[in-house]
């Protein structure tokens, strides 16, 4: 597979704009984090308290599109004349949830449910240990689930429609508006785009790094039996970016083994929480958890707490985290669609979109099913009061290693989880890197990778903000609300894309 290096064809708008913005804000937070934490309250209050629901108007849009294109007459079309798919099909599904999760999906796995215990996210006159077992074991799933993979899995059959059907060599968010924005995206508007695209990106994999770094690096002094601190888990974020550049350095090839890696070691984690857990309790929970999602899937996805009754008063429990979420993944479909569609070269629209939802709804909820529930086991059995040391403000990280310590082979457990983290952040980054310096050239032929100099130098950018954030003690609300602006001008940007996707298809041309 061959490779652009030259200088000429790298666009360097979109490469050196977006890191100035990304170098001060990171200055902003490093430099002054009581004026930066002041700053985004002020945003929060306008982005979730008066525009939230427009975030959840975009999930359930993107649900209901998704499926009314994969069983049109559209869902036969294929991406790309192949006699079979590029992968096979464990391949594709295994780079799928792999290289898009990163290791949001163990963290969130083992602490989610713990901060929906107490919350009483419906806002129920009488909330009884049965409601809190229930939403506890439910909303992770929502949060997890059709919707989330979603942001996904339009704008990857919007790309792969360009990229396989239309043969269009420029990738970036400005050129899939063209349908609507016409040559406009060849000017300032389609910069502004481009530009957003990316700053917002590297905000929402900042929160991933801020939040599931300091697990990695407070599982790594449980097992080593040294001190933690900012310096360490600074480090360790040092260390694991030096290990996704080499395996950027290695090329597509890299990517798709690193996933089978993934897998395996993800499978063996769930193995030693089902050998030791409740499994009856973890079984019957996640049946109960999916139940619930299935039954009041439309009443989860417009719940808006208009009266605020959930929450703090002031944002509800839909604002703190279903907002959140959906801002969070929005963030991420900046590059993660634009890999789903590379790897789904050869398949039907269909298959791609029905693929993707059973192998990432697959995945999330075997961890949150598993990892989840055995959390929450403790929690109702009284072993360990994760909800209660949250509250109390103990930080997550130490919460988690207490529910690894029920487990009568915690340290290999945590070892193992060790690795499982670094090889979800190798795999992820090794596709967002390869995506992110895809925009930063200027033509990509079909067959034709990024320059891998390119890609190692957006693997080292990546690490910037996560260092000012880390370092400045960044709070979970901090952390969500950078998510939550970045998304929003992002999310405009998605339906822009959808909307082109759609206006293309109308006017394709079906065989018969």
């Amino acid at each position: 597979m061959s490779k652009i290096v030259s200088k000429g064809n790298i666009n360097w708008t979109i490469t050196v704009v977006p890191i100035v913005v990304i170098c001060a804000l990171s200055v902003f937070l490093f430099c002054f984090p009581a004026q930066s934490e002041r700053v985004l309250a002020f945003l929060k209050d306008i982005f979730v308290n008066q525009l939230g629901f427009f975030y959840i108007l975009i999930g359930l849009f993107v649900v209901v599109a998704s499926l009314i294109v994969a069983f049109s007459k559209y869902g036969k079309i294929q991406l790309g004349k192949m006699e079979k798919p590029k992968y096979t099909t464990f391949k594709w599904g295994a780079m799928i949830f792999t290289s898009t999760m990163a290791a949001d999906i163990l963290y969130w796995s083992l602490i989610e449910w713990a901060y929906y215990y107490t919350a009483n996210p419906m806002g129920e006159a009488e909330y009884t240990m049965i409601q809190q077992q229930t939403w506890a074991s439910t909303y992770p799933l929502f949060h997890w689930g059709p919707i989330p993979w979603a942001f996904y899995i339009l704008p990857a059959v919007a790309y792969g429609y360009r990229f396989f059907v239309k043969k269009k060599e420029k990738q970036s968010l400005s050129e899939a508006c063209r349908p609507i924005l016409n040559g406009r995206v060849d000017g300032i508007l389609g910069k502004v785009i481009d530009v957003f695209a990316i700053v917002g990106l590297i905000a929402g994999t900042a929160t991933t790094f801020s939040l599931a770094t300091p697990l990695l690096s407070q599982a790594i002094c449980e097992v080593l039996n040294i001190p933690s601190s900012h310096v360490l888990t600074i480090c360790i974020l040092l260390v694991i970016g030096l290990l996704f550049t080499i395996a950027v350095m290695l090329g597509m090839k890299a990517i798709s083994k690193l996933a089978i890696v993934c897998v395996v070691v993800f499978a063996l984690l769930l193995s030693i929480f089902v050998i030791f857990g409740p499994k009856v309790y973890m079984i019957e929970s996640g049946i109960n958890g999916i139940g619930n999602v299935i039954q009041n899937f439309f009443e989860l996805c417009t719940w808006t707490d208009p009266l605020r009754a959930t929450g703090d008063g002031v944002s509800g429990f839909p604002q703190n985290w279903t907002i959140f979420y959906w801002a969070y993944w929005i963030a991420w479909f900046v590059a993660t669609p634009f890999f789903i569609a590379t790897i789904s070269q050869g398949r039907t629209i269909k298959q791609t979109i029905l693929g993707a939802f059973s192998f990432g709804i697959a995945g999330t909820f075997t961890s949150f099913i598993v990892f989840g529930n055995f959390g929450l086991y403790q929690q109702t059995s009284g072993a360990v009061d994760a909800a209660g040391m949250l509250e109390r403000g103990i930080a997550p990280a130490e919460v988690i290693i207490q529910i690894f310590n029920q487990l009568p082979i915690a340290k290999i457990a945590l070892s193992v989880l060790v690795v499982a983290m670094i090889a979800f952040y190798a795999s992820t980054f090794d596709a967002i890197t390869m995506v992110v310096a895809g925009f930063s050239t200027k033509k990509l032929k079909d067959g034709q990778e990024p320059s891998k100099r390119l890609r190692a130098f957006w693997s080292l950018v990546f690490l910037v903000l996560p260092i000012a954030l880390i370092w400045s003690d960044s709070t979970l609300s901090l952390l969500q609300t950078l998510s939550i602006i970045a998304a929003f001008p992002l999310g405009l940007i998605m339906l822009l894309i959808v909307i082109s996707f759609f206006k293309e298809l109308k006017h394709h041309k079906l065989e018969e």
